[in-house]
């Protein structure tokens, strides 16, 4: 099985890639690729910037790489109560390409932030349009206070009890 994990950030120590790596890590018997945001940084999408380059052969990569897996992980940033600009703008030239981005691929969306509420808002934005983009969301997970609950030097999560909720999800995600 194949996993593309990602946190949809570009931040260089994104709380959300570290979360989607150690779930995608759960997963048994897969091989795991973790994106990085930053290798899909493009001009800010417009209809005018498409008629002058056309379609960004970076959002072709991304499309590609999506195509290319079984499961996805998929970890939210929130900026301001929404997607991270990086994020929506890798989205948005995707979507030009192939409106299924997600391609029918079953995905495992999460989302992170360093308050109590865990990126619930951007959690659940995702998980009303994701699927009429393709996303099969099989399951989602929210964790709170990422540095409250994260342990960096063990690179997992550091509370037994939200991390026994999150391997119970993977213990139970099903790609069928």
């Amino acid at each position: 099985m194949k996993i593309i994990a990602f946190g949809a950030s570009p931040s260089k120590k994104s709380i959300n890639k570290k979360l989607a790596t150690y779930a995608a890590s759960l997963f048994e018997n897969a091989t795991v690729e973790v994106l990085d945001f930053n290798d899909f940084e493009m001009p800010l999408f417009s209809v005018d910037k498409e008629a002058e380059i056309g379609q960004h052969p970076l959002a072709q990569q991304f499309l590609d790489k999506i195509a290319g897996a079984d499961v996805l992980v998929v970890s939210m940033a929130e900026n301001n109560g929404n997607y991270s600009a990086a994020f929506k703008n890798t989205f948005d030239w995707a979507s030009r390409i192939n409106v299924k981005v997600f391609q029918e691929k079953p995905m495992l969306l999460m989302a992170t932030s360093p308050g109590g509420r865990g990126g619930a808002s951007v959690l659940g934005i995702a998980e009303t349009l994701f699927p009429r983009y393709g996303a099969q969301i099989k399951a989602t997970f929210s964790l709170p206070k990422f540095h409250e609950h994260f342990d960096l030097e063990k690179n997992k999560i550091g509370d037994p009890e939200l991390d026994a909720q999150l391997r119970q999800i993977v213990a139970n995600f099903s790609i069928g």
